[in-house]
């Protein structure tokens, strides 16, 4: 009887240490599809455009800047993962193609825009509806101007900022027209895995608008990496923690830059400044991209 029992006990020992090596392999194969899908993730950075600002000192909340201009850079990005693209903010106004650079009303800035989204993509052989995702920094006419052309894709929007560019003042002026097309909509309160694998995270900052987030990415070879969206819009404007007078809180940008820089120190991340030429230079030239 002792014996029976003994080799009984023998064999469920052994049944539960083949079900936890199961359990280990099955959570190994989980790992390993999160290392394959970062593998396939692939950043790409457009040109949306020039922008000179004629008016650097609306850049500051004081008198720094005065009668000084500065160049920006208005890049867009797709992001491709095995899931699905997502495109991150689109540039300027898709009506500067082909005309002259054409300076806004009240003097601020003069915009340029050489080429339109759907021919950049096609050089990947792409069109708008091959996307899953849009998703806007924050609804300025400088990030939205080919939003409208992705109304398949899903809207990934701060509900503050939907909320905002969708209210009737707003509805009256020039930014809100690029995205009325969007009808597909996500609304988000906060910080959203786009794709549930920590690759592709939209992190809320507030401030520069109510509802202004950034993309964080976690690549394969480039490793993690933040796009500012316009919470910070130049080098000096990041190291003196610059807010611009027309932002929406300078409260709310100050909480976010503390946030923003915690984020990046603690993900040991790259900072990508959107309007940074230089930035954008650092990136691989387009169609060729980062992995």
């Amino acid at each position: 009887m002792k014996k029976t029992l003994l080799i009984a006990i023998a064999l469920i020992a052994f049944s539960s240490c083949k079900d936890s090596k199961k359990e280990v392999n099955h959570n190994d194969v989980e790992t390993e599809q999160v290392k394959n899908e970062k593998a396939s993730i692939k950043l790409y950075a457009l040109d949306g455009g020039d922008i000179k600002v004629n008016k650097l000192e609306i850049f500051s909340q004081g008198d720094m800047y005065i009668g000084e201009t500065k160049e920006f850079e208005d890049a867009f990005y797709i992001i491709e993962h095995p899931k699905g693209r997502l495109l991150w903010d689109a540039g300027l106004a898709e009506g500067l193609v082909g005309h002259p650079p054409f300076t806004t009303p009240n003097g601020a800035f003069t915009v340029t825009r050489k080429d339109s989204v759907v021919n950049q993509l096609a050089k990947l052989k792409l069109t708008p509806k091959d996307f899953k995702y849009i998703s806007i920094s924050h609804t300025h006419f400088d990030h939205t101007g080919s939003a409208y052309k992705f109304a398949d894709a899903t809207w990934l929007v701060q509900e503050s900022e939907y909320d905002f560019i969708t209210s009737e003042k707003q509805k009256k002026g020039d930014n809100y027209p690029q995205i009325a097309m969007l009808k597909n909509v996500k609304k988000l309160n906060g910080d959203f895995d786009v794709f549930g694998d920590g690759t592709v995270v939209i992190k809320s900052m507030p401030g520069h608008t109510p509802g202004h987030q950034v993309l964080f990415l976690n690549l394969k070879d480039a490793g993690p990496l933040l796009l500012t969206g316009d919470l910070y819009h130049f080098q000096e404007n990041r190291d003196n923690r610059g807010v611009p007078s027309f932002n929406h809180s300078v409260e709310e940008t100050l909480k976010s830059m503390d946030a923003f820089e915690a984020f990046a120190k603690e993900n040991n991340a790259k900072v990508y400044i959107q309007h940074s030429i230089d930035d954008f230079n650092k990136l691989p030239k387009y169609p060729k991209y980062l992995q």
